[in-house]
């Protein structure tokens, strides 16, 4: 415990330095006058006395410096008046420090902003108790495609399987609330019992759901979101037992979520039902629900797949055969890689960019500092003159770079947080996690780090230089840049328009990307489209006819609003993130036979829709009103559908099933052009295309679609108020343009590519201004070369064209360097890339374009200052 009291001791010894420098003052002078007398009291004159009493004594000052070291911490002491020291030459030069700081803290903010981003969605662990145990479960393809799980699949697995703790399946439920008010429509989930035990958390008030609960036909429950408890019932606390109405049903409210749970499965969800499936139901082998576990302690997700794979097989030989004819695979990932495979990709892309803006601005930042340490050269041989070691010169140049880190990091703090603002408003719609972006603790801990070594390399590189020739500069002191200097200082300029070049590259491959994007053709002209979903919900709706004459009634009533010239209903609309696949089999198809997909998707449309969307008729006929219940069953087909199954043969005429093997047999009667349901960016589009009277089940959500021949948006309020003349407890939601819907399938590329135009800009700001100083101090150093130059005949022309020449050297070095890395860091965006080589040659040469043109932009300054040059003046200097 001895270091502690002397930590103690030093700490209040610090605290009392000025009463210890007059203590010690006095001493030294009580023991000096001592031996003055004593001298005198020899003989010797009073002057020499003192003298020699002095000289015997040694250096009052060496003896202070050394007293205070026993007492206290020297080191601090020289921290203290070097940071004073830092902070007068920054007063003195206060251009130079707002320009710094302001790169500093771009640079440390920007990258600060990024990292919480990064960190918050890939890093940090998921916020429920043994997070890295809960995996997600995938059915998939030979070719790797992904579907979802089957409930006979679940059902099975949940049975046999020893190395899960728990098992869980989910779909989406959108149910509508009805009451006094407005009726109103809530995402939600229908999940099996064990859902909230896989994710380890329980309600906060009443109960989880229990398997008695999951029966078929078993009791309507629910439990609520807190943010759903708040906003809709106040909070009440009695809110456990009470009935709500939901699809025109009774539900009881059984327990409500803590206010801190997070459902990153469906972030949007406010109400959960339990599933209630039983294997006797004909979906129980339908590929509609997302599949979720909980591995038990110890056991990796390597051995968990080996084991579910493998029980899997077992169970569909066993019980349905028939539905997996081919090879299949039971893949299983850790739910936090799951839910951030999607955005990984740009995140680290992203943050690959920002450490470039960092960089650029650490090396212009470096170069101002190399200039301004030759400008201050006089003042270090000065020092140095007056004893000043090496050491010293050193230290002192480090504090400086750490002070003005330090004042880069706290203003870069601010713009972090206005970074993180950013962020989360222009993140896209699916970005995970999206609102736990925040400032926290390590997101300050790597600011701080990332400052100290910012501070520690802007403090290295000038103290090198200075360290190198401070009795060089005793010799000349001179401020003219040695060669050296010049070599280093033009280096890094070349590193900047490197730096800056790939990033130039990076844009304008994926604004390129972007063009292929939105060039590709839909399948249907977006033009003028609006559309929104209906959604019935009431008792009286379990009777099919009452829902189909709900939805003629409310058809009929949108295409007599004013304005509307073409209106139909869908079961699923392109592009929104509907996805309704069932598996469709021709009755005499050559090819389907041999293969193993046969998944397409199915879309029950009212006669209309193929005209309303603009969908091209490519072969025989469109549905039609007499298309109904009774009738043949009548579909279409898409045309690459057609062709692939039918090569050679009219498909007109040809049947086909949707679904089971016992279905239904449908009479292709045309075939309509292709469209992307998905992705733009995706290929698949098989499609079959039925009426809603001949489908064997009643779709309850149905999207309007309704094109106009001026603003499609402006008849929103009155499409809306149409529907709800029909029944105004029906929910009308997800209005939106059909155009509006196409760009949001985009929203992740569109976010990438802003932030990499924000950062190739500020990158290019910076190099312009790191060649800007390069040859403005080349202009000062030659300033009589280029009067003698005039003196002597030469042009301003001449002059113009040798700053410019070198000015353009520099670009082009750093534009040979930035190619080979444009060419290795394009392969980091390639996985965001569409249509677009990452070698793409018109993006390149764009980007040489681009910063050539730059570059003689910043050399026309400087320029034009050496062609001001007076000849006459110059030579009389």
């Amino acid at each position: 415990m001895l270091w502690i009291k002397e930590l103690v001791r030093r700490f209040f010894m610090m605290l009392r330095r000025e009463k210890l420098d007059r203590d010690l003052e006095e001493e030294m002078r009580f023991h000096l006058d001592l031996r003055a007398e004593e001298y005198s009291s020899r003989g010797l004159m009073s002057d020499d006395a003192r003298a020699l009493a002095q000289r015997r004594f040694g250096n009052i000052t060496v003896l202070h410096e050394e007293s205070y070291g026993a007492w206290g911490w020297a080191w601090i002491d020289r921290l203290f008046v070097d940071v004073r020291l830092a902070a007068r030459q920054l007063r003195s030069a206060p251009g130079f420090a707002a320009l710094t700081v302001f790169i500093l803290a771009f640079g440390i903010g920007t990258t600060t902003a990024i990292f919480s981003a990064v960190n918050t969605i890939l890093f940090e662990s998921l916020p429920y108790p043994g997070a890295g145990r809960i995996v997600t479960i995938w059915e998939t393809s030979t070719e790797g495609a992904r579907n979802d799980g089957t409930f006979g699949i679940y059902k099975g697995l949940a049975e046999r399987s020893r190395l899960l703790d728990s098992l869980a399946v989910l779909k989406p439920w959108q149910p509508t609330m009805t009451s006094a008010d407005e009726p109103e429509r809530f995402e939600g989930q229908l999940v099996s019992a064990s859902y909230f035990r896989v994710l380890g958390v329980r309600p906060f008030l009443g109960r989880d759901f229990t398997p008695s609960d999951d029966r078929m036909n078993g009791p309507g429950v629910v439990i609520l979101s807190n943010k759903l408890w708040r906003r809709r019932f106040n909070a009440d606390p009695t809110i456990v037992g009470r009935d709500v109405t939901l699809e025109g049903n009774e539900y009881s409210v059984i327990g409500v979520m803590p206010e801190s749970f997070e459902n990153l499965l469906a972030p949007a969800a406010e109400v959960w039902g339990p599933l209630q499936y039983d294997m006797s139901q004909g979906r129980a082998w339908g590929h509609h629900l997302r599949t979720i576990g909980r591995l038990r302690p110890g056991v990796s997700i390597d051995q968990a797949a080996n084991e579910l794979a493998e029980l899997a097989h077992e169970i569909v030989n066993e019980q349905r055969p028939e539905t997996y004819r081919g090879p299949f695979n039971l893949n299983v990932f850790s739910l936090q890689a799951d839910i951030t495979r999607g955005v990984k990709p740009a995140l680290l892309a992203i943050a690959g960019a920002v450490a470039l803006v960092l960089i650029v601005g650490c090396v212009n930042v470096t170069n101002l500092l190399l200039a301004r340490g030759v400008r201050r050269r006089p003042e270090f041989a000065l020092r140095v003159a007056l004893g000043a070691g090496r050491e010293r010169l050193v230290w002192q140049l480090l504090t400086e770079g750490l002070f003005l880190a330090v004042m880069g990091g706290v203003t870069g703090m601010a713009v972090a947080i206005i970074g993180v603002h950013a962020l989360v408003a222009l993140s896209p719609p699916g970005l995970p996690r999206a609102a736990d972006i925040q400032l926290n603790g390590s997101v300050f801990a790597f600011g701080f780090g990332l400052t100290t070594l910012v501070g520690f390399v802007f403090g290295v590189i000038p103290a090198l230089q200075i360290s190198t020739s401070p009795y060089r500069s005793i010799q000349d002191g001179s401020p003219r840049t040695t060669d050296p200097q010049k070599l280093t200082s033009r280096a890094l300029v070349v590193a900047e328009v490197a730096l800056a070049f790939v990033l130039l590259v990076s844009s304008g491959l994926l604004l390129r990307s972007l063009q292929h994007w939105f060039a590709v053709d839909a399948g249907f002209d977006a033009s003028h489209l609006l559309t929104m979903q209906v959604q019935t919900s009431g008792r009286r709706f379990q009777e099919n006819s009452v829902t189909y004459k709900f939805f003629d009634d409310a058809l009929a009533a949108v295409r007599s609003v004013p304005g509307v010239t073409m209106a139909a209903l869908t079961s699923q609309l392109p592009l929104s993130g509907d996805s309704d696949v069932y598996g469709v089999r021709f009755e005499s198809s050559p090819i389907q036979m041999q293969t193993e997909d046969h998944s397409a998707f199915r879309y029950a449309v009212s006669p209309g829709y193929i005209e309303t969307m603009r969908i091209p008729l490519r072969r025989g006929r469109l549905l039609g009103d007499g298309d109904r219940a009774g009738a043949s069953l009548a579909a279409l087909i898409n045309e690459s559908y057609a062709n692939r199954n039918f090569p050679g043969i009219d498909p007109i005429g040809q049947r086909l099933r949707i679904g089971p093997p016992d279905s239904p047999l449908y009479t292709i009667v045309g075939v309509v052009g292709d469209v992307k349901q998905v992705s733009l960016g995706l290929n698949r589009a098989d499609s079959v295309y039925v009426t809603p009277g001949q489908w064997k089940f009643t779709d309850n959500t149905m999207s309007l679609v309704i094109r106009s021949d001026g603003d499609p948006a402006a008849l929103a309020r009155a499409v809306r108020a149409a529907v709800w003349s029909v029944d105004k407890d029906q929910a009308v939601v997800r209005v939106a343009t059909m155009s509006d819907v196409v760009a949001a399938s985009a929203a992740e590329r569109r976010f990438a590519l802003i932030l990499f135009e924000a950062f190739a800009l500020a990158t290019l700001v910076l190099a312009a201004a790191g060649i800007y100083g390069v040859l403005t101090g080349i202009v000062a150093e030659r300033t009589r070369e280029f009067g003698v130059r005039t003196a002597l005949g030469a042009s301003r022309g001449n002059i113009v064209g040798l700053v410019v020449r070198q000015g353009s050297l520099l670009t082009g070095c750093g534009v040979l360097v930035g190619l080979l890395g444009a060419v290795v860091a394009s392969s980091a965006i390639a996985a965001m890339l569409f249509g677009v080589s990452r070698l793409d040659p018109a993006t390149y040469a764009g980007a040489i374009v681009i910063l050539s043109c730059v570059s003689v932009l910043a050399c026309l300054v400087p320029a034009w200052r050496a062609v001001r040059i007076d000849p006459a003046s110059t030579l009389r200097s």
